[in-house]
């Protein structure tokens, strides 16, 4: 890693693509289901070369925007679902005319559909009242959820869809990310599936994503193969009853690519007060968001000092923020000016998220495949698009 640093510069996203093609393929194994689907929820990380990754691999894609979507096509994917959120006409017709499977998230853009596309066929998202994740920002179904359409609320749909003759041919929901319970997962599928026999025309059932990772040491990983027989039996039973045998669906983003990802980022110094120990590194919450905006952990470690004698530090970004650090107050290696450390776990939601907020520069990103490096985006500066 270091050496990655000396060629490519620091901060600097570091991927391994043998760990999404692991992740990938643990993913598909676990759950036997004759029809699966995986459609790869490009939102997590949309870098072009791991997108091409996934698409060799097998998968569809999952986009939320015009921008992923034609991303998606430039990667070469022609199995698109587009999930709609606070869509424009505009954006509608886009997906139209491209033939995607659009993802319908309101009643009102079901309407606004129907009179675009009268016949046309599509997917609605439903909230069943269920949501979960790591954080509350993350939890995308419950009460307090602004996504989808309540499952109460079936019948409207059903009558809004023969209004403008619009077939229900797939319903979907996403409970929230980051979720390492298989109780709450098999709760969320069996509520979804009672409301899917009021859908007479389905071909799929998509459950979304959420499947965690591990990021802390104390927690346990998905039992990912009990998980998948418990999906694929129950789904299956679920096909009998309903008449046919059906797609199944998932929208996996952070479990495929999230544990593929480190963060590479130089101590510039280190400042000590009566209170703390501050580690001052070269990069900040632009670059890297997530412990700012969730309180997230992630573990940190001095690659260049890995067996030193630990010593209680927070690491601090270079944003003109109070909030821009990477921990507070945590047992890391002691460091000195010039160490890398290497944040883990950080393939997911880190560049993706990423900002030039304070006229700091993104970083570039490295692929390693195969035991070789390349360089996937190089470094994007504020005065390089004024």
């Amino acid at each position: 890693m270091r050496a990655l640093v000396q060629r490519y510069g620091s901060p600097l996203y570091v991927y391994d693509a043998g760990v999404i093609r692991r992740q990938y393929q643990t993913l598909v194994r676990s759950i036997a289901y004759p029809d699966l689907r995986i459609h790869y929820a490009c939102k997590a990380n949309s870098n072009i070369h791991i997108l091409r990754i996934l698409r060799r691999l097998g998968a569809g894609i999952e986009v939320v925007s015009r921008a992923e979507a034609e991303l998606a096509m430039r990667a070469g994917f022609s199995d698109v679902l587009y999930t709609c959120s606070n869509v424009t006409d505009d954006e509608l017709r886009f997906a139209v005319q491209h033939h995607f499977m659009i993802t319908i998230d309101s009643l009102g853009q079901l309407e606004r559909y129907g009179r675009l596309n009268p016949g046309g066929s599509v997917s609605v998202r439903i909230n069943q009242g269920i949501g979960a994740g790591m954080h509350q920002h993350v939890i995308t179904g419950g009460p307090e959820s602004k996504f989808g359409i309540y499952h109460t609320q079936v019948s409207e749909i059903l009558r809004v869809a023969q209004r403008h003759n619009v077939h229900i041919v797939g319903i979907q929901q996403h409970i929230g990310s980051g979720i390492l319970s298989p109780m709450i997962f098999m709760k969320a599928i069996r509520a979804l599936l009672r409301t899917a026999r009021e859908f007479p025309e389905l071909e799929f059932v998509d459950f979304g994503g959420g499947f965690g990772i591990p990021y802390r040491p104390d927690e346990k990983p998905l039992p990912m193969r009990q998980l998948g027989r418990q999906i694929a039996r129950t789904f299956a039973r679920f096909c009998r009853q309903y008449g046919r045998m059906l797609r199944l669906v998932f929208e996996p983003g952070r479990y495929l690519v999230a544990e593929s990802g480190r963060f590479l980022t130089t101590v510039t110094e280190i400042k000590r007060t009566p209170f703390h120990t501050f580690v001052c590194v070269d990069s900040g919450f632009s670059q890297f968001a997530r412990p700012f905006l969730y309180g997230s952990y992630h573990q940190i470690v001095n690659i260049s000092n890995p067996r030193g004698r630990n010593q209680k530090a927070t690491v601090a970004g270079n944003i003109c923020e109070s909030g821009d650090v990477f921990c507070r107050d945590r047992m890391i290696s002691a460091c000195r000016a010039g160490d890398i450390l290497e944040i883990r776990n950080a393939g997911a939601y880190g560049y993706a998220m990423s900002s030039d907020f304070n006229g700091r520069e993104r970083p570039a990103e490295v692929l390693v495949e195969h035991g070789k490096a390349r360089l996937i985006r190089g470094r994007r500066r504020t005065a390089d698009n004024p």
